[in-house]
């Protein structure tokens, strides 16, 4: 593991105007993802899935740390109880979290999603303010935990495609459905495995179908209550990388959502999904930025402490080159991921495609600097004794979390040639 950490504080104070308060953010972030999640997930990776998510866990302990110190708030407003934190603090704490464990990053953000969103329709329901906000903003002992689930076996990329043609095809509909009975919605079907969050989740936010012939238009947004007869789970995923993170299918068998907890209907579900996307790429630009950092870190430290040649690696030319475009790499997207989020937190609604154009070079640009990393540690990068292993297989999952990069690039042709983006 790295002892020396390339020095940002200057430039980010310098060219990108940060505060001391975003100073001394950022220095406590640090320092407890490094003392804390880190080694959690690092001991993690190592377990079966099922290990991961016992009670009493690491990944139990250190999500219960968040707790205590209000992370799980992020995205709820100071007036409700959250941390209030602007577009720059929120970045910040994301690129921090991740840059010592790319999943657990990852679990505080969907932790949030519910609550996130129920702050979102406020106006239209009030009441959610006492009934999923504030008892989550005061859960301590981390038993309130939440997911986005979102993802089915037959729907992975094109669930999120809002905006295009493909989200209004009667042939492509929703796998897990509602029907309205009375004040509630009775809830069949299946979310896949690529749910983070979900075999430990206590309440989800749920998107799910109520008109089949709207295609994935035709959809509804709730909260619905994980712990109730009518859901059940199957294993946590064995998966490659992010294994910290737990992800695993949910099942509905007439699941009840009372209607109260429905967040949007069909009318708005398209711009409702839009702007839930934009957010959640935003987010996922910043946590690859992250891990991306951590890679180039990781991988600095190795090149002036191993010697082949007679000399350091960092001595050789060719490892000078690729570690010059590994900080080119990360310093791009950082100023990419930033101002993207800092816009798409300031101004509704927001601009979708410019989150999902970050997403998509943030995790590219994480991946070609891991991947550098590798090639310079040689033969000990394949090695789990060295944490850039790790962070080669978690950096990989990025380019199809929140939509498959292919997928998303498809998204933004789509906005800049039939949607209202100036060019």
């Amino acid at each position: 593991m790295s002892s020396y950490a390339y020095d940002y504080s200057d430039l980010n104070t310098a060219a990108l105007e940060l505060t001391s308060d975003h100073e001394e953010l950022k220095t406590s972030l640090r320092r407890f993802a490094m003392e804390n999640l880190r080694p959690a997930a690092i001991e993690l990776d190592k377990m079966k899935p099922e290990d991961v998510i016992k009670e009493g866990s690491l990944y139990w302990q250190n999500m219960r740390k968040m707790h205590e110190l209000g992370y799980h708030t992020l995205f709820v407003p100071e007036e409700y109880g959250g941390i209030g934190l602007d577009p720059v603090s929120i970045h910040i704490f994301m690129e921090e979290l991740s840059y010592a464990s790319m999943g657990f990053a990852v679990a505080a953000g969907v932790d949030c999603f519910p609550s996130f969103m129920a702050n979102l329709t406020m106006s239209d329901h009030p009441e959610l303010e006492h009934s999923i906000i504030r008892p989550f903003v005061n859960d301590v002992e981390c038993r309130n935990t939440a997911c986005w689930a979102i993802t089915e076996p037959a729907h992975g990329s094109d669930i999120l495609m809002a905006g295009t043609p493909y989200f209004h095809n009667p042939n492509i509909s929703h796998q897990v459905v509602g029907k309205k009975v009375g004040k509630n919605y009775i809830i069949n079907g299946q979310k896949s495995a690529w749910v983070s969050c979900g075999p430990t989740a206590s309440k989800a936010a749920l998107f799910f179908g109520v008109d089949p012939s709207q295609g994935m238009s035709g959809g509804v947004i709730a909260i619905v209550d994980l712990m109730q007869e009518g859901v059940s789970r199957g294993k946590p995923l064995d998966k490659l990388g992010q294994r910290e993170l737990p992800q695993g299918e949910i099942y509905f068998d007439d699941a009840v959502v009372p209607e109260d907890y429905v967040l949007c209907d069909s009318e708005a579900y398209e711009e409702m999904s839009s702007l839930i996307l934009g957010v959640a790429n935003a987010g996922m630009a910043t946590y690859a930025l992250g891990a991306g950092r951590a890679a180039f870190e990781e991988t600095l430290t190795y090149s002036r402490e191993r010697i082949q040649g007679g000399r350091p690696l960092c001595d050789h030319q060719a490892v000078q080159y690729k570690l010059a475009n590994m900080f080119i790499g990360v310093e791009a997207a950082r100023q990419m991921s930033r101002s993207v989020m800092n816009f798409n937190l300031t101004c509704f609604p927001p601009r979708t495609e410019y989150s999902i154009a970050s997403k998509v070079f943030c995790t590219k640009t994480a991946f070609d600097v891991v991947n550098d990393g590798v090639q310079i540690h040689g033969g000990y990068g394949l090695s789990k004794e060295y944490f850039i292993e790790k962070l080669f297989r978690d950096i990989r999952a990025g380019m199809i979390e929140d939509g498959s990069n292919d997928s998303l690039t498809i998204a933004i042709a789509n906005h800049i040639l039939f949607g209202d983006t100036p060019y």
